[in-house]
């Protein structure tokens, strides 16, 4: 389970929470302009825009969670279990795997509306990337500063959805989420007004208490809830430091401690980490579990124009 969103002050965002019960060894990845990501169903480019994010890197290949292009274009994969539906190969399509779909997007779209007519001629085979990592269900919140869409694979087909919200969660599928936040739009930051029971007159006796009601579980629905009213409410500054900060607060207020969702007998699903990535300087910052330190690894600092992969192992103490 997993929470992403996007942000913006002067700069845009984006980012999320990863929430599993085990490591992959995730790490922090630049794949550079002429890096050539293996296909497995089309040859790959050999010229693209460069990207970083996290991923697990298996046989030479990175497994991207999220990632965010040099033209501030970003994607995000998000558990999706029941409701995942991937296709078998179809003629005439842009037929990409699960896996390689992050890279796939970001290496030939510069923004959202590129990215919805790359959409249109996209089918998910179902192919896993080994025997090891089966197929994983996934949908995905795809976003640039100005726009962000949920894309999900399910029996009925591919489905684009526009997300003004800027938040995704897990199950179930979108259209519930955005209908279901609406159960909450009387939440505010303020204070009640005084009412009256009968002859019994009620006052706030605290400061909060506007948002009341407002989910506070772990399930992907309540996540999804809090993590869109704290974005929607959220006051910050223009600056960077004080930007990365409210972006880190913002999920922390959806952020899993360990021990607190179970997934079997002695085995727990946490955040392992958290990230945030400054989509215009492409300066991707994250904490861990393990340690609230934010380290942050610049995409440009040694250059994009290689063909081999940077990577950065997490910093966890």
């Amino acid at each position: 389970m997993c929470t992403a969103l996007t942000y913006v002050t002067d700069c845009g965002y984006f980012g999320r929470n990863l929430d599993l019960e085990r490591s992959y060894g995730e790490q922090v990845v630049v794949t550079p302009r002429r890096f050539a990501y293996p296909l497995r169903c089309a040859p790959p480019m050999r010229e693209h825009y460069a990207y970083i994010g996290m991923a697990t890197v298996a046989r030479g290949v990175p497994l991207y969670y999220e990632a965010t292009n040099e033209k501030g274009l970003s994607m995000a994969g998000l558990n999706f279990p029941d409701n995942a539906v991937y296709y078998p190969y179809a003629e005439g399509k842009d037929n990409i795997c699960s896996f390689e779909l992050i890279p796939w997007m970001l290496e030939r779209c510069a923004s959202v509306e590129e990215a919805l007519t790359a959409l249109g001629r996209l089918n998910v085979v179902d192919i896993p990337f080994s025997d090891a990592l089966p197929l994983t269900p996934l949908h995905w919140l795809v976003a640039d500063r100005h726009r962000a869409v949920t894309v999900e694979c399910v029996k009925e087909g591919l489905q684009v959805y526009e997300n003004p919200l800027g938040v995704l969660t897990n199950n179930p599928p979108f259209p519930y989420h955005r209908t279901n936040v609406r159960n909450y739009m009387s939440l505010h930051e303020g204070t009640p007004a005084a009412s009256q029971w009968g002859d019994s007159p009620l006052t706030a006796y605290s400061l909060g208490m506007g948002a009341m009601g407002l989910p506070g579980d772990f399930s992907s629905a309540s996540r999804f809830v809090r993590a869109a009213f704290v974005k929607s409410h959220s006051h910050c500054g223009t600056g960077e430091a004080e930007s990365v900060a409210q972006f880190f607060h913002i999920l922390a207020s959806v952020a899993m401690p360990k021990g607190c969702v179970l997934v079997r007998e002695g085995v727990y699903e946490y955040t392992r980490y958290s990230c945030c990535c400054n989509v215009d300087r492409g300066v991707y910052y994250y904490t861990t579990y393990e340690s609230s330190t934010v380290q942050a690894v610049d995409m440009y600092a040694e250059g994009l124009e290689g063909d081999s992969l940077r990577m950065y192992p997490l910093k966890i103490q």
